[in-house]
């Protein structure tokens, strides 16, 4: 049987963390593209992937962009547009620019003005990932039967549909399936589904250091599994998550609304002994965790879905 032929000959990564090393790792095991060229502004990193032989290692963004088909920017979602100016001059004609950050409508403000118009901006999330981050985290099955989601903009040129598809061609092969999806509507999608599940992590974590009814040795000591899968999310990189909700703080801080209003109200079933209102919104609750497991997002084994071995490898996944 004849092998396909790659997807892309040169596919430029800006970012080598546990998202851009994945797809490196993926595409190179997977033949998707004939050359990868990757770079980090960490030297660690650089000497790190270097070491892992994920590609050729370029010595600035303008460099690793010069010569590729595609371009994947892999960076925290506030940078963005300073890459953008800096790989904009030295994008070829016809390359594709995409990038994989958790907020869709904020990345393109920055990105469209920066970026020259003879390539294709087709913005992407995969939603994948972990709690542990660098080069070391990253491994070539992440994308499989994940959702990686396209948010193309409006661009009237025949030819951009062509750049959509090439690039739903490179998801579909690193395992994931593919949506498109308005950026708009994906910010408000990810806000209730993402974001706000994060800040509420990491502000009860945040609590558990502050409460002085108990030590911070025995929060950590008796961790019950709620508690301890909120550390898990809490454990997420903190320079992107900054960036998360500072560029999609209308969508959030929307849905803050609504939560506090919710939790008000349980606060008031507890108060008042309301036994029926807080068994309603349980069941409700736990309804919708049957509907995430029978569309595939998790499994109904025991401990959540999360083995412990798994875990502590640190290789389970956790969608962002």
């Amino acid at each position: 049987m004849t092998a396909s032929p790659p997807i892309f000959d040169t596919l430029a990564i800006i970012g080598a963390g546990l998202i851009g090393s994945s797809v490196a790792k993926a595409s190179r095991a997977r033949g998707l593209v004939r050359h990868i060229v990757l770079y980090d502004r960490d030297p660690a990193v650089k000497a790190r992937i270097a070491e892992l032989k994920l590609g050729v290692i370029a010595d600035s963004p303008e460099a690793a962009v010069a010569h590729a088909d595609a371009v994947i920017l892999c960076t925290p979602p506030g940078s963005m547009g300073e890459i953008g100016t800096l790989i904009g001059p030295h994008v070829k004609p016809g390359a594709i620019i995409t990038d994989v950050g958790s907020v869709k409508e904020a990345i393109i403000e920055q990105l469209r003005p920066v970026l020259p118009e003879h390539c294709f901006l087709v913005p992407g999330h995969p939603i994948a990932g972990a709690e542990r981050s660098g080069p070391d985290a990253g491994y070539s099955t992440l994308f499989e039967g994940r959702w990686a989601i396209l948010t193309p903009i409006d661009d009237p040129r025949p030819t951009y549909q062509d750049a959509v598809r090439k690039l739903t061609d490179l998801w579909e092969s690193l395992g994931a399936r593919v949506e498109c999806m308005d950026p708009i509507r994906h910010d408000q999608v990810l806000a209730m589904t993402s974001h706000l599940p994060h800040l509420i992590a990491f502000c009860v974590v945040a609590t558990a250091q502050d409460v002085e009814a108990v030590t911070d040795s025995e929060v950590v000591k008796y961790s019950a599994g709620g508690f301890r899968d909120f550390t898990r999310i809490a454990a997420s990189d903190p320079t992107m998550w900054r960036d998360v909700f500072l560029m999609n703080k209308e969508a959030v801080l929307d849905l803050l609304g609504r939560f506090s209003e919710d939790l008000t109200a349980l606060r008031r079933a507890i108060r008042w002994g309301d036994g029926d209102t807080l068994f309603s919104t349980f069941e409700r609750a736990r309804k919708m965790r049957r509907e995430v497991i029978e569309a595939g997002q998790d499994t109904d084994v025991p401990n959540f879905g999360r083995d412990l071995t798994t875990t502590k490898s640190g290789l389970q996944s956790e969608s962002h």
